[in-house]
């Protein structure tokens, strides 16, 4: 049976590529859609692949009242993004989010309530396969040279900064480095840049006397989060509470919330 998905902010730039991959991918279905622009419109249609029958709608009560969905894809804003996710835990869906801009504390609500419903959620700033390399490689690099900096770059339109990536790539380093010195290190200096042209972007500068060592990785396509995310809707209904893309790609254990 293929797995029936809705997917929230349709409408937006990577909401419309996973429709188009949803749409094609041979073990999904998708079931339904929510946008707060273009409701009405089919899904499909938006996200340039043709007509699919599936209308934009603008509730996720309503949607959830006119179709059975195994998975909700959600790339919105944080507020509305967890207020789609208390209704779909509620209901029993699993969730895969996108959205950044969600606290460390919403996070740890959302686990305690999935868990407590047998649902599982996927939740990631970036679901790039590259990004998430390049912030692996990066507390492999950290013991060794501890002073980095973090240079963040997107689109003009993106609402958070410091992006959730850039974040999570600081706590991550911060982790690496704490564990090589024993204690708690400086935090990671992060400069973010807004600009018309780019996409999603960021480079972690280390540096030593006499030398530097750069990790850089850059989105220059929506497509480009579209592998991770349906990986992540293939695997989130064996889970239970809030969980990493990288426990997925990494094979680690599942265990404590890692955000």
């Amino acid at each position: 049976m293929p797995v029936k998905v809705a997917v929230a902010g349709a409408s937006g730039k990577v909401g419309r590529e996973v429709v188009a991959a949803v749409v094609q991918h041979p073990d999904m279905q998708l079931v339904g859609a929510l946008g707060r622009r273009s409701a009405g419109r089919d899904a499909g249609e938006l996200a340039g692949i043709g007509q699919v029958g599936v209308l934009i709608e603008r509730d996720v009560r309503r949607l959830l009242e006119r179709a059975s969905v195994d998975v909700l894809v959600d790339f919105t804003e944080a507020q509305a993004a967890l207020e789609h996710a208390f209704t779909c835990i509620d209901a029993g869906i699993h969730l895969v989010v996108g959205t950044t801009g969600i606290s460390r504390s919403e996070l740890e609500d959302l686990d305690a309530r999935c868990r407590q419903r047998g649902v599982g959620a996927v939740v990631s700033p970036n679901f790039a396969i590259g990004a998430l390399l390049m912030m692996r490689l990066a507390t492999l690099v950290a013991p060794y040279m501890p002073r980095c900096e973090i240079v963040e770059m997107h689109h003009e339109t993106k609402l958070d900064a410091p992006s959730g990536t850039a974040l999570r790539t600081a706590a991550l380093i911060a982790e690496a480095r704490g564990r090589a010195e024993g204690g708690a290190p400086d935090p990671v200096p992060i400069h973010s840049v807004r600009l018309p042209g780019l996409v999603a972007h960021q480079e972690v500068i280390f540096g030593l006397e006499g030398q530097t060592l750069t990790i850089r990785h850059d989105s220059t396509s929506r497509r480009s989060f579209v592998p991770g995310v349906l990986l992540a809707v293939q695997r989130v209904g064996a889970l239970r509470g809030v969980h990493s893309l990288e426990e997925i790609l990494f094979e680690q254990p599942p265990g404590a919330l890692r955000h």
